[in-house]
């Protein structure tokens, strides 16, 4: 494939992440509302069909990241190919281990159901869900912020993009990459735990409309020799 049909399957495949990641979000909140895991049980079991379509649409969001992963590279290995190949991996292993979460859940969502309508170990149930619905996201969400940062860096390298967006996904995405571990390690929390997706979320939004629209240029060094 040409650049500029990278660039706009890049474009697209943003935005469709975008798009499915905040209705995912919403709905597993809704789906797993509850002050305890036995109150989060029993909300699951009420909401079987939004857990279903988490699912369902996390699966999509998973199919971007690979996605992404793909045209990101070839946009940007002409720059550095063993960064752009370093790019890849992470955004590869963020889709793979979000992906690597649904099975558990869905097994969760078949206990939760049929626990509902028997008599069964209310306590195993309760721990398994426990187990479950802990799972640290924000791994999957480092290996995001590890790749963006580096596709990000080697657009701003090669000039392939405006130097201002370029920056912006540099320092957004290595924002979110610093702020992740140090809220595993319980070191940032409250309101700035949420704040530190801001940029990010306007850089991925703004580069989509760009490479749809205006496509990614050349590395620099490519355009110079191609003027020599």
């Amino acid at each position: 494939m040409t650049r500029r049909t990278n660039a706009r399957i890049a474009g697209i495949a943003y935005l469709l992440y975008i798009a499915v990641a905040f209705p995912s979000m919403l709905l597993s909140d809704r789906a797993t509302a509850g002050n305890d895991i036995a109150a989060k049980v029993v909300t699951m079991a009420q909401h079987a069909a939004d857990i279903r379509l988490t699912v369902v649409l996390s699966m999509v969001g998973g199919f971007c990241a690979l996605v992404l992963a793909v045209t990101l590279y070839a946009i940007t290995r002409d720059q550095d190919r063993d960064l752009a190949m370093l790019g890849l991996t992470c955004r590869v292993a963020e889709g793979v281990i979000g992906a690597a979460s649904h099975p558990a859940t869905l097994g969760l969502m078949s206990i939760v159901t049929a626990a509902n309508s028997s008599s069964s170990d209310t306590g195993a149930v309760q721990a398994l869900a426990a187990f479950v619905l802990n799972q640290p996201w924000t791994i999957s969400a480092w290996f995001f912020a590890l790749g963006s940062t580096t596709f990000s860096w080697l657009l701003l390298r090669g000039r392939m993009v405006p130097v201002w967006l370029a920056w912006l996904g540099v320092v957004s995405s290595a924002l979110v990459a610093i702020a992740l571990p140090l809220q595993i390690a319980r070191v940032l929390a409250g309101p700035a735990t949420q704040l530190v997706w801001l940029p990010v979320a306007v850089f991925e939004l703004v580069i989509a409309v760009w490479f749809i629209l205006k496509g990614v240029a050349p590395p620099l060094e490519a355009r110079q020799q191609e003027v020599r």
